[in-house]
Formats: structure tokens, C-alpha cells, sequence
């Protein structure tokens, strides 16, 4: 399977082969086979190519994860289009202005999120069009919506050929400029990947999928890809049962989940609050973990609670997805402390770590992690002087993705994860840039100064601290800042604690000094 060369291609694949088998599955119970899901995606790229959609546009998902969701983005690529995924819970104007940025052809949307997002189109002279869902169950609502619409009467378009090297999807991630960016990622990126997934991680037909991750997140390539491949199901988990470890530990037991995979932070909260021990897991042979370090007191916890799991961890920005990996080993010495490697580079991948020369560094010195491979993105959307200065390109025309990770490599081969070059962090398995946290506290209008710190301990991982001074004398209560924050950034962004202060303090040069930020308490 893979000669496979496109993402569709896979569910046309499984369709062919697994007609009868279930493809998807939302946590209410609520099914769709592999033919029913393959003739829905078929109806919807029909409609959206009625709609004006051309190979190489953009089309927005904003929607809760659902099955109308997984359909969404089968038909936009069938389609020839990319999907561009956004966060539903995020503030309307951010998605808004991700939506402008690409320029979407068209946005497939849940009903309840149209009026708050066509509030923040008002302005503009064009609105994309809007495909609207009713609702979210079983594929029914977007099979009415596809009745209701634009492709009865009409000519079914012929099948759209795809080239490895088309776009398939964009993912948005926090910009240093206050505004976040578009990552491009091809076919070809993601078949690579998912290739790969299956060459080391053997799926089959009978294997069931968590769908933790959100769809605008890089972790559900892995869920949505490497499942529709393999004839599998993948189980979508909706975001309230995912942040609530005791449901989602009966979850995982109910629904018989045999292939995990999330930020270390959830299972963290599996170990310590969701009493494994009332449950059985006999299904359960892989555990998946990406996105930030797993404090190694709660995977060996978990590893204790949960024995029978192979565990790995897998390393990589949007910018590659995965780019190496580490397979934990089943007992963690009590003594142990220390983070896990990240291990060594995936079959499809090289990987060098190199000075601030862009000169390859020796066994045990830091440098910059720098990838190459047929995983690195294309680029950043309509971002040409922040996409080349991205890369370091070597004598021989290769282009290495220059990570922003400071890495050492150890005398096994293994690469360990350092630190950041940058104000970046991930929090939650989520690529956060610090300057656009403070971007979303100046938008207080009684805000004079911002500025954002971030520290991290065994025990909590990330945190965020917020340095703030105000034009007046009256300071908001620390509830008033978190309901300004929750409109004005994503959740995982809203700082976890505020500081107030006269004045931020400053460098000879008058700017703020982060290091002397670092030394308040």
C-alpha cells in the first residue's frame, strides 16, 4: 500500500477493500463505514466544486471534531483543494484572520460559529462562501446540507488527479509577530510520514485509533491517516471527555483502544487522576507521545499502571511532524530522573545537529537540530523571507529545516532534547511563541506594558507568567484577566500566572529585561 501516493487515495483504498468495516466512530456511539464515508466525501467534493472550488484553493474547517469533520477533509482533498483546519473554541477573530490569510475559497462551518465569524468578515470587501452544517452526528447532518445545496441538477465533476507535491493542508501556529503562520504541508510530507507509522508501528485492520488530538493540531495526521490506511477505526474523542482523565480512562477501556496518542501532559493526568486501576485495558498495545518532555516520574507511573503497551516518544515541529523517535523501555529505574532521549531520525528523514555556523558539531556537544527528508514542509504561507531564513541550505543544494531545538547527541546515537533557541515553548503539546501571548495582553486597553516568561518543573511542566503594568490605578482581579484572555487567545495560551508591577524593568538599550523578569518572584 504504499504506492499509494495521495491522502485520499487511502480512504478510497480502504472503501475498496473494507466496504462493511467501520472507519469512524465519535464517542456517542455514532458510526460510518468505509463505503458510507467514501460516497459522502464524494458528494462533498461534488458540492464544493460546484461552489467555485479549484485544485489548489483553500478550504477553512471550523468545526467541532466530529464525523462531518473527518468527511470534510476527504472531500476537500478529493476535491484537489487543501483544508485549513482552525481551533473552534479559539476567539472568531483569530480564525478569521487565518481564514483571510490563505485566502479560503470557501469555509465549511458549523452553523452555531457563522455569525460570530461573518461579524469579523463584515469589514472586508469579499467573504468566502459558507458551507453550512446543522449540526454534528453520523454523517446525516452534512448529507442533508449536501441535498439542501448546489449538487442536485448539476454535473458530477470528474476526479481530480493529485500530485505528491500539490497541498494538502495548512496548519497554523503561534507567530512571533503576534500573528500565527502557516505551515504547508504537501501529499507527499504526509504519506511519507504515514509510511513510515506503518513500516514501524504495524497497524491492521482490527487496531482501533484514539482521536485525541485536535484536527488543526499536527498530532492528528498520525490518528486520521494511518487509521484510514490500514481499513482500521479511529474513535474520535471529543474535547470535554479528553481534559476529564477518569471519563476518558473509562474511555480508552469501553472503546477498546488499541493504538494511543497524545501530549504527555494528558497521560500524565491518566496516571495520577484516572484511576487506572478500575479498569482493564487488554486491547491497548501502543502508546504514542509527542508534543513536550514527559516528566519521567509520571510515565514510569504510568508504565506501572499500564504494563502491557509498547511506549513511544516522537519528536518533531508542524514544521516535520515526526521527525525521530524513541521507544521508552518497559522498566524505568526507580533512581531515574532524567528525560528520555528523543531518539534517532525516522527511516525518511536525515538528521545533523549543528553550530551556530551551521557546522556539524560532535557526539555530546549542543547545537541546533536540523532535519531534512520528504516530511519537511513546503513553506510558510505567503511568508517567502521567514520560509528561506527557516532552512539552512547546504553545498550541495539540500535544504535542512533549522528546528530551533538545542540538542545534544549521546554515544548510542541518540539525540536529547536541551532547550529552545528562541522565546518559543510548547505547552501542551502546542508550539506557543511567548510574543504573541503579549500581543493579546496589549489588546487590554488598560494595559501599558506586557511581558511573558516561561519556566517548567517536574511536576507541571510549562508554565506561563505574565508581567503586566497598567495606565490606571485600578487592576483588574486575576478572573477578570483570564476572561479577557480566553477572548483574546487560544486556552493554551492564557498565562497561568500575572505579576503587577509599576513599570517592566529595562536594558541599557530600553527594552524589557527578561532576565531580571526571571529573577522576580
Amino acid at each position: 500500500m504504499n504506492n499509494l501516493k495521495s491522502l485520499h487515495q487511502l480512504l478510497i483504498h480502504s472503501a475498496q477493500y473494507y466496504p462493511d468495516r467501520i472507519a469512524v466512530e465519535d464517542s456517542d456511539g455514532g458510526t460510518i463505514t468505509y463505503h458510507a464515508l467514501n460516497q459522502l466525501t464524494d458528494r462533498l467534493r461534488d458540492g464544493l466544486t460546484n461552489l467555485g472550488v479549484r485544485p489548489g484553493d483553500r478550504v477553512g474547517i471550523y468545526m467541532h471534531k466530529s464525523i462531518e469533520a473527518v468527511a470534510s477533509i476527504f472531500g476537500i482533498l478529493k476535491a484537489g483543494a487543501a483544508y485549513v483546519p482552525v481551533d473552534p473554541s479559539a476567539p472568531p477573530a483569530r480564525n478569521a484572520y487565518i481564514f483571510s490569510d490563505c485566502t479560503v475559497k470557501a469555509i465549511l462551518i458549523e452553523n452555531q460559529f457563522v455569525e460570530r465569524l461573518t461579524a469579523e468578515f463584515a469589514s472586508q470587501h469579499e467573504t468566502p462562501a459558507l458551507f453550512i452544517l446543522d449540526g454534528t452526528g453520523g454523517g446525516s447532518y452534512l448529507m442533508s446540507a449536501l441535498e439542501r445545496g448546489t449538487t442536485n441538477n448539476l454535473p458530477h465533476p470528474f476526479p481530480v488527479e493529485t500530485s505528491p507535491n500539490n497541498l494538502a493542508y495548512i496548519l497554523y501556529t503561534s507567530g512571533s509577530t503576534g500573528k500565527p503562520k502557516g505551515v504547508m504541508l504537501s501529499h507527499q510530507n504526509a504519506v511519507s510520514f504515514i509510511d513510515w507509522c506503518s513500516e514501524v508501528f504495524e497497524p491492521n485492520v482490527s487496531d482501533r485509533f484514539s482521536s485525541h488530538a485536535p484536527f488543526h493540531f499536527d498530532l492528528s495526521i498520525l490518528d486520521i491517516y494511518v487509521s484510514i490506511k490500514h481499513g482500521a477505526t479511529l474513535v474520535l474523542i471529543g474535547e470535554e471527555i479528553g481534559k476529564d482523565p477518569i471519563r476518558l480512562a473509562s474511555l480508552i477501556s469501553d472503546k477498546r483502544i488499541s493504538i494511543w496518542y497524545s501530549t504527555p501532559s494528558i497521560l500524565s493526568f491518566l496516571a495520577q487522576y484516572g484511576k487506572l486501576e478500575r479498569y482493564k485495558f487488554p486491547d491497548l498495545r501502543l502508546v504514542l507521545f509527542a508534543g513536550e518532555v514527559f516528566p519521567v516520574k509520571y510515565l514510569r507511573m504510568l508504565e506501572n499502571q499500564l504494563p502491557r503497551p509498547r511506549y513511544f516518544n516522537l519528536y518533531g515541529p508542524t514544521e516535520t511532524n515526526v521527525c525521530t523517535y524513541f521507544e521508552i523501555p518497559p522498566t524505568i529505574p526507580l533512581n531515574s530522573t532524567k528525560p528520555f532521549p528523543i531518539g534517532k531520525a525516522c527511516a525518511h528523514y536525515r538528521i545533523m545537529v549543528v553550530d551556530e555556523q551551521g557546522q556539524e558539531v560532535g557526539i555530546g556537544q549542543m547545537g541546533e537540530l536540523i532535519a531534512a527528508g520528504q516530511g519537511v514542509m513546503q513553506g510558510y504561507w505567503n511568508l517567502a523571507e521567514k520560509s528561506a531564513n527557516a532552512f539552512l541550505v547546504d553545498s550541495s543544494g539540500q535544504r535542512w529545516y533549522k528546528t530551533g531545538d538545542i540538542v545534544t547527541q549521546d554515544e548510542d546515537g541518540n539525540y536529547l532534547y536541551v532547550s529552545r533557541r528562541d522565546r518559543m515553548v510548547k505547552k501542551r503539546g502546542y508550539r506557543v511563541e511567548l510574543g504573541e501571548i503579549e500581543a493579546g495582553l496589549y489588546s487590554h486597553p488598560e494595559v501599558k506594558e506586557a511581558a511573558v516568561i516561561a519556566f517548567s518543573n517536574e511536576d507541571d511542566g510549562v508554565q506561563i507568567k505574565a508581567f503586566l503594568s497598567f495606565r490606571g490605578s485600578q487592576i483588574p482581579s486575576r478572573i477578570e484577566l483570564k476572561r479577557f484572555c480566553t477572548g483574546a487567545m487560544p486556552t493554551y495560551m492564557i498565562p497561568d500566572f500575572f505579576s503587577y508591577l509599576d513599570s517592566l524593568p529595562k536594558t541599557s538599550t530600553n527594552k524589557i529585561d527578561y532576565q531580571m523578569l526571571k529573577t522576580i518572584d
